[in-house]
């Protein structure tokens, strides 16, 4: 029976050509060996199964061709591979360097493979250096790393750098039907795709999983047989959970919840894939982002057909719901409620994606002012509170204001309010919101009938109408601007003291309010006064400045109210060398602390203490 050799170790590329993903890097590499212009220092980064060792050696291997070697010749010679994880010290570093000067006995270059450069040590990168920057003609180092971060910039420098990006799910789910094929294997598009996704960009991992779902399922792959051996949740548990929210049907969403459950997934996992799925479905309503769409031919078809049901404005707010719960799922105490409540809101959204509830409104594109019964009345029914329970109300005979509701894109039914000598019956204006009726206004046979005009009898009113544009227009007309009298205002002369005596009231007021922040800057610089009317203060930086630039109303109407002057004004410059001032050595602060508590000096005299 021959050995078992794992799929990333069989099938490691051989040419450049077999290198997945990584088209600019390789077609850079060929280029640069047959037009002789290859750097003697490469750094190849990335993350993890991408290829960069696959590449270094590829490239090791074809610079010391000729044309005269056998197929199978590897040039073990003159590959040097060195993993800085475990040989990172100053040692290993000189004894490399010792290698490097001889030249190689088959071929035209030694290539030196260093697999985690991140790891040497500070002391190792140093003695790297020169050898690094100027080696012999037959040397050429390649560097790998995960963690470029972590490279000191000389060597960075000294480097041409090659940044290998992640693998695309098309990209390995093809190389896996290949690889598939080769093996006499049958496997769904979806089943590539699950093991491409849960890869996340890594070539090696897709490999691995594809071996060990090889070995669970036979020669035959399915999109079931990888989701219950990858224990992920499959595309139509999604499926089904959207068909229930599109539905309203909140018992049958949270059954399927609880299966979910049952099988061995948390609620996390469950929404989070829930807010992926809802993004896919958003991708399928424009044609120019389908592309973005990383399932096979046959789950994309589904997502088409269930995109077709939903709206753009649903799929927002359901993605705003469930990446809330995503948000809140760590800190939660209830973390089941927290996803059956937001189960419960997603099934709530209707297909306009408003809530079946008074957020509608807000909700809603067009705004409307949402105007509460109770306080409709009293604005426009004043009723004497002494009066109120009485069977007759005297009803005011002055005419009425007309009010108007601005509706920019909705019309909103205004309530039509009419008495007869009997009774009045005043009903609840019909908005988009549930509320409350208010009780109905008794009047008796004697009071006067009640005329009412709100809109010219209209029933509905329409902020966009030309009759509410001309009232506005009109109204704005009429309306007299209050100007203040500059002249009238008081401008009593004050002190230095009374100005810095006030001064020194509010940021004791403002310390006893909890604003100690403001006070502290304040307390910063003693104010002096320039002229009659303005005041300055100096401070160590533009920090302080701003902080009391952005609080100065209050102190400012607080300084022209006691000072009986409105034509104070604040100036605040910024000097640094007034920092000098706060202590900062030891012997400066016990200075400090000595001015404030004597007894501190006695202490140290008493316990013979030393700075």
């Amino acid at each position: 029976m021959e050995p078992f050799i794992v799929s990333a170790r069989k099938y490691r590329p051989q040419t450049f050509k077999d290198v997945v993903g990584q088209q600019a890097i390789t077609n850079t590499l060929l280029n640069a060996i047959e037009n002789n212009h290859l750097a003697q220092a490469l750094l190849f980064c990335g993350p993890r199964g991408v290829g960069k060792t696959t590449c270094a050696r590829i490239l090791a291997k074809q610079i010391n061709q000729d044309g005269t070697e056998r197929e199978d010749e590897d040039f073990a010679f003159n590959i040097f591979e060195l993993d800085a994880a475990s040989n990172n010290s100053v040692d290993d570093i000189r004894n490399l360097i010792d290698q490097v000067r001889i030249p190689p006995q088959v071929g035209k270059y030694k290539v030196y493979i260093i697999d985690e450069v991140h790891m040497l040590s500070q002391s190792a990168f140093n003695a790297f250096l020169k050898t690094l920057e100027e080696p012999p003609k037959h040397a050429i180092f390649i560097l790998a790393t995960t963690e470029k971060h972590k490279i000191i910039p000389t060597i960075l420098s000294r480097c041409q750098i090659f940044d290998f990006k992640r693998i695309t799910v098309k990209d390995a789910a093809s190389y896996l039907k290949y690889i598939a094929e080769n093996q006499g294997i049958e496997a769904d598009d979806d089943a590539l795709h699950i093991i491409a996704q849960k890869a996340d960009g890594a070539m090696r991992d897709a490999l691995s999983i594809f071996d060990r779902v090889v070995s669970f399922a036979g020669k035959n792959l399915t999109r079931k047989a990888v989701t219950e051996n990858l224990n992920v949740l499959d595309y139509d548990t999604y499926f089904t959970a959207t068909d229930c929210i599109l539905k309203h049907d909140i018992p049958g969403l949270l059954l399927l919840f609880n299966k979910t459950l049952a099988l061995g997934f948390d609620g996390h996992h469950f929404i989070s894939g829930l807010a992926s799925h809802f993004r896919d479905l958003m991708v399928c309503r424009h044609e120019e982002t389908i592309e973005l769409l990383e399932v096979g031919d046959t789950a994309k078809k589904n997502y088409l057909e269930q995109s077709k049901l939903t709206s753009n404005v649903f799929l927002l707010q359901a993605l705003n719901i469930a990446n809330d719960c995503d948000l809140k799922y760590k800190t939660s105490k209830n973390q089941r409620l927290l996803v059956e409540l937001s189960l419960m809101k997603l099934a709530s959204i209707d297909f306009g994606a408003e809530k079946k509830n008074p957020e509608s409104v807000a909700l809603a594109d067009s705004t409307i002012e949402f105007i509460a019964p109770s306080a409709f009345y009293r604005n426009n029914f004043p009723v004497s509170p002494a009066n109120t329970n009485q069977p007759g109300i005297e009803k005011s005979t002055e005419p009425l204001v007309e009010k108007q509701i601005d509706a920019p894109e909705k019309d909103v039914e205004v309530p039509k309010i009419e008495t007869d000598k009997e009774e009045a019956s005043v009903p609840a204006p019909e908005l988009t919101t549930s509320a409350p009726e208010p009780p109905a206004l008794e009047t008796t046979k004697e009071s006067k009938p009640l005329n009412i005009t709100i809109g010219a009898h209209k029933k509905r009113v329409s902020g966009l109408s030309l009759s509410s544009l001309k009232a506005k227009k009109e109204h704005q007309l009429n309306k007299k601007e209050d100007v203040i009298d500059e002249s009238k205002l008081p401008r009593d002369a004050f002190s230095e003291e009374e100005m810095q005596k006030h001064w020194m009231d509010f940021v004791n007021k403002m310390e006893s309010d909890g604003r100690k922040i403001l006070a502290s800057n304040l307390h910063t610089d003693v104010p002096k006064l320039l002229n009659d009317h303005t005041i300055w203060i100096e401070l160590p930086n533009g920090t302080m400045k701003k902080e009391i630039e952005r609080e100065q109303f209050d102190l400012m109407e607080y300084l022209r109210t006691n000072l009986n002057n409105y034509f104070i004004n604040l100036k605040i410059t910024v000097n640094e060398e007034v920092a000098k001032k706060f202590a900062f050595t030891p012997e400066e602060k016990y200075e400090k602390l000595r001015e404030k508590n004597p007894a501190i000096d006695i202490l140290r005299r008493t316990f013979d203490l030393d700075l």
